[in-house]
């Protein structure tokens, strides 16, 4: 069966960096369109960033110039690395399959000093 299985959150300080990985078993990796998503407390779920089957990103406006998605093909994985961390940044990260209702568990970023 499909599986998604982030890692790489935890807590760092204002500035900091972290990078997420998402590594995914039961599917034909190559073809998919990769995103990631993140759910603050008490508010919804919103796109962080994607990255098609051809290398295209895109960027939610909050992140963009800080974080970078990436893929490896061969290891089917997506990265999210992610630079100049804020407070705001702080949530549940989730990536997916984009345009399916597969979804990773989750990972949290914490943001603190």
């Amino acid at each position: 069966q499909v599986q998604l299985v982030e890692s790489g959150g935890g807590l760092v300080q204002p500035g900091g960096s972290l990078r997420l990985s998402c590594a995914a078993s039961g599917i034909i990796f190559g073809i998919y369109t990769l995103g990631w998503y993140r759910q603050a407390p008490g508010k919804q779920r919103e796109f962080v960033a994607s990255i098609t089957r051809g290398n295209s990103a895109n960027y939610a406006d909050s992140v963009k110039d800080r974080f970078t998605i990436s893929r490896d093909n061969a290891k089917k994985t997506v990265y999210l690395q992610m630079n100049s961390l804020k407070p705001g940044d702080t949530a549940v990260y989730y990536c997916r399959l984009v345009n399916t209702n597969y979804w990773g568990q989750g990972t949290q970023v914490t943001v603190s000093s």
